[in-house]
């Protein structure tokens, strides 16, 4: 286990932006990490996993802990279901392609979602009608004080709309290593409820469509608007879709009558952010290296050598236009660092 020093951060965040690590040390194993945890010369530490959620403004005076832990395993198995035990290393849509060739159902709506499983249950990463909650039985975590590992059942974890309690009261505290999943062998629970899934379905001439026909789907969806990071720095959706009461509903809708909505509870209502970014002008814009991408408003773009600085005042330009027009907050769904 080496630490090294002034490390360039670039390959390890899918923003593509330049940003340097004091110290930097990669770690395989669970034993790797509490020797590292344990060691009081680098009293600063910050977590890295996939890269896939964060944009990074500056260097990092700290040392920076990559966690590369892998590993596939089955805690339990019987006709029905496999509980599946992933380490936080292994990349997510990989683990969804390893699911999709054990006809393993339950994660296919969620394919090529970037970044890798440690970071999954943080965020409560969703897509197409599906979210890690709806597999999740549990993980395993260290805390950062004292190194010692506590399991966080579904309950525990308080999922939220990309949010849990890794994101919120925990923030910060904890290091996910591994994460254990409900997937079904048989009878699996297609969902197709999204429109654009079922349209894709039918371009496909799918009528019965399996669990690798609605992850081939989602994946071709996702390629048509969204950008592939190793070729067009990005980390997906930077903004929530921000929900809303009944009361702000009611005069945003009788404002903007063409606007989409989905109402997700009887008082609640959820807005598609890139429809308002794109009201707001700023669909496929370019400032500098900072852009908005030409096919999805929703996801911020870094062109060749943007900074974080730069695309996180573009992300701000933004939020205050949508302020202003709409009077409507947007949240970021990436972390700002």
């Amino acid at each position: 286990m080496l630490i090294q020093e002034h490390i360039n951060l670039k390959p390890y965040n899918t923003f593509g932006v330049t940003a340097y690590a004091k110290y930097f040390v990669e770690v395989t194993s669970v034993e790797e990490l509490i020797e590292v945890l344990g060691n009081s010369n680098y009293p600063e530490l910050f977590i890295l996993g996939g890269g896939s959620n964060m944009l990074l403004t500056k260097d990092i005076d700290a040392l920076v802990i990559y966690i590369n832990l892998k590993g596939i395993s089955i805690d339990f198995e019987d006709n029905n279901f496999v509980h599946l035990k992933v380490m936080a290393g292994e990349n997510w849509h990989q683990l969804v392609l390893y699911c999709l060739e054990n006809n393993y159902g339950g994660i296919e709506n969620l394919s090529l979602i970037p970044g890798n499983t440690g970071s999954a249950p943080i965020q409560n990463i969703g897509a197409y009608g599906v979210e890690l909650k709806d597999v999740f039985i549990s993980c395993k975590a260290m805390q950062i004080e004292n190194g010692e590992m506590k399991t966080f059942d579904l309950e525990a974890c308080k999922f939220g709309y990309r949010s849990s309690l890794f994101k919120t009261n925990e923030k910060g505290n904890y290091i996910i290593s591994s994460v254990t999943l409900k997937l079904t062998k048989k009878d699996h629970k297609i969902n197709v409820d999204y429109g654009a899934i079922q349209e894709e379905l039918l371009k496909l001439n799918v009528e019965s469509p399996t669990i690798q026909d609605v992850s081939k789907a989602v994946i071709a969806i996702r390629q048509s608007k969204l950008p592939d990071p190793n070729e067009l720095g990005n980390s997906g959706s930077f903004f929530k879709n921000p929900v809303i009461d009944n009361p702000a509903f009611e005069v945003f809708i009788s404002q903007f009558p063409e606007a989409p909505f989905y109402k997700i509870s009887e008082s609640e209502y959820k807005i598609p952010a890139g429809w308002l970014i794109e009201q707001a002008g700023f669909k496929g814009k370019r400032f500098g290296d900072a852009g908005v991408h030409t096919k999805q408003a929703l996801v911020l773009v870094n062109y060749d050598n943007a900074s974080g600085a730069d695309i996180l005042n573009l992300s701000k330009k933004i939020q205050q236009k949508v302020k202003h027009l709409f009077d409507i907050a947007l949240e970021t769904e990436v972390n700002i660092v």
